[in-house]
């Protein structure tokens, strides 16, 4: 198992090596490899007067002090062909937003880099449609991918996790990752912003880690009642501990 988690966005040079700091030492404890993920520009926020974060420069500029600073991986999400090349040079991993899975241009760009990418699966998308996005990757000669699974939209403000996705997604030959975030979030939810129901985190990710994924991906603050963005579907340092250390005895019997 691995974790791909941090907070949302990247709040500050200081909030980015503080929590980066604590979860690497949560996930060591756990003896689980870890990739900090923080956005540095949240292009698709609810409201136009949301936070979105320092922008494409100074946040990048933040990731590569975290990557050399703790020696730890970093991932990042693009929104647009211009801003590949840049992340490129400082990211471990590229991450394509879901609202974006399938960008052709945005996806061909990624994978052009040769760096790993992490597709996100759109709500909007079946598992066997992954199957496309997989041979845009490829096309590139690139085979470095992660497929993750967020959920499914139901409705309105509602998404479900249906977790065969997990075992039809795994049959494409790649690493599976499960959102524990996201898959709880309440798209909107709250109107000018979106919600979430944390308390289903834990429970989502357990029956993930069943299923066989092979990552989780977590959004993780100090205080997430605090935090600038997805506060309601994140965890903090306590809440992540207890996860790991479940995860880690249900990895040891699967």
């Amino acid at each position: 198992m691995a974790l791909i988690a941090g907070p949302c966005v990247i709040e500050s040079e200081k909030s980015a090596l503080r929590h980066a700091g604590a979860i690497k030492e949560i996930a060591d404890g756990a003896q689980i490899p870890f990739i900090y993920k923080s956005s540095y520009d949240k292009a698709n926020r609810s409201s136009v007067r949301s936070f979105r974060g320092p922008g494409l420069r100074k946040g990048l500029s933040i990731l590569r002090k975290v990557k050399k600073t703790l020696g730890v991986p970093v991932l990042s999400d693009v929104h647009g062909v211009g801003e590949v090349k840049h992340a490129a040079a400082a990211l471990d991993v590229i991450q394509i937003p879901a609202f974006l899975s399938r960008q052709t241009d945005l996806i061909v760009a990624a994978a052009r880099t040769k760096k790993c990418v992490n597709i996100k699966k759109g709500q909007f998308l079946s598992p066997w449609d992954i199957k496309n996005v997989i041979e845009k990757i490829e096309s590139t000669g690139n085979k470095e991918i992660i497929i993750t699974e967020r959920g499914a939209c139901f409705g309105y403000n509602m998404l479900v996790s249906d977790f065969r996705s997990i075992l039809i997604m795994g049959k494409f030959g790649y690493p599976v990752c499960f959102d524990a975030s996201h898959s709880v979030q309440l798209p909107g939810g709250l109107g000018n912003r979106s919600g979430g129901q944390k308390e289903f985190i834990e429970p989502l990710a357990s029956a993930a880690v069943v299923c066989g994924a092979d990552a989780i991906f977590a959004e993780v603050h100090e205080n997430p009642k605090k935090a600038l963005s997805d506060g309601p579907n994140m965890l903090n340092f306590r809440e992540l501990a207890v996860l790991l250390e479940k995860i880690k005895r249900l990895e040891s019997v699967r």
